[in-house]
């Protein structure tokens, strides 16, 4: 196995997968694979994840991973890769497991003093109109472990809860509901380069849709893109220190994008996405290119993490 990144070095880029993201992580790892192939990566490949993936990869060098959702960004893609000893992009196992269980990320971040909107953790067989009982609507539902806005609903009032957690759970059994806040939407994308941590310029959105589902998120027009957000310097600069320390709590490396709802001048923490997208539409390379990182050079940043210390 060649331990040393080179352009000549066999990369997977890998991407589609099993999850409900497969669609924006094909979109995600054509872009990657076609950067990679003008920057001169002659060996890079594109390949399309199924349930025969272990013996598709052996050979290969490198993983650079464009996987979102189940299987590709909860750990285990990347525990597939650390017994097959392939260096790959991107956060490591426990980082990526935790992650992507957003009641999980409250708890850890919790203990760093990371603001977070009141919320209210439901299993499987809880009773969810009990359990809001101490939270004030409206009210946001959403699966625990779940991308792109799938399966997530504003709930008014009490009448319209029931629906709402049928609808996550047809995800995942166990859900998240949050307090609803008026506020600024905001996003900040995270890179190391040579051992330095950094945060991107803040990008500020303001969805058509009342809130940022998956058709203001994947449908160009839908949403309003302010980079950098309009806010003021003070405020920046906490949120990009938030958002780095968060960054650090959940053991992440790599790349990151941690999700802010501005409220009242507080920047809450809504979730850390460990394998942000990279479609023509995603965030991260439009805050790398208000930094001056273009397309091309932000997917080899990303793939030269393949190999840090996860």
């Amino acid at each position: 196995m060649q331990s040393a990144l080179s352009k000549k070095s066999k990369i997977a880029v890998l991407c589609g997968g099993m999850s409900t993201e497969r669609e924006v992580s094909l979109r995600s790892g054509k872009n990657c694979y076609e950067a990679l192939k003008r920057l001169g990566y002659e060996h890079a490949q594109l390949v399309v994840v199924d349930s025969n993936i272990a013996q598709i990869l052996k050979g290969y060098d490198f993983a650079y991973n464009a996987l979102h959702g189940k299987y590709g960004e909860d750990g285990c893609i990347q525990g597939l890769l650390e017994i097959m000893k392939i260096p790959y992009t991107g956060c490591g196992v426990m980082s990526s497991a935790l992650c992507m269980n957003k009641e999980f990320t409250k708890r850890m971040l919790k203990n760093f003093d990371i603001p977070l909107i009141k919320s209210v953790f439901i299993k499987k067989d809880d009773d969810a109109q009990a359990s809001v009982s101490n939270l004030d609507y409206p009210l946001m539902v959403k699966p625990v472990c779940e991308g792109s806005s799938f399966g997530m609903n504003k709930v008014n009032n009490p009448s319209e809860l029931v629906a709402a957690v049928e609808d996550a759970r047809k995800y995942n059994p166990d859900i998240l509901i949050e307090e609803y806040k008026e506020g600024i939407s905001a996003t900040v994308g995270v890179l190391e380069k040579d051992g330095e941590i950094f945060a991107t310029e803040i990008l500020e959105f303001r969805p058509k849709n009342e809130w940022y589902d998956y058709e203001a998120k994947y449908t160009e027009g839908m949403t309003e893109f302010i980079l950098p957000a309009q806010i003021s310097p003070e405020l920046t600069k906490q949120v990009k220190e938030i958002t780095i320390k968060a960054f650090k709590a959940c053991a992440c490396s790599g790349v990151a994008r941690v999700d802010f709802l501005i409220s009242d001048g507080v920047p809450y923490v809504l979730e850390v996405n460990t394998s942000p997208g990279m479609t023509d539409t995603s965030d991260l390379p439009a805050q790398a290119a208000a930094g001056g990182i273009g397309f091309d050079e932000l997917v080899e940043l990303i793939l030269k993490s393949a190999g840090l210390d996860k």
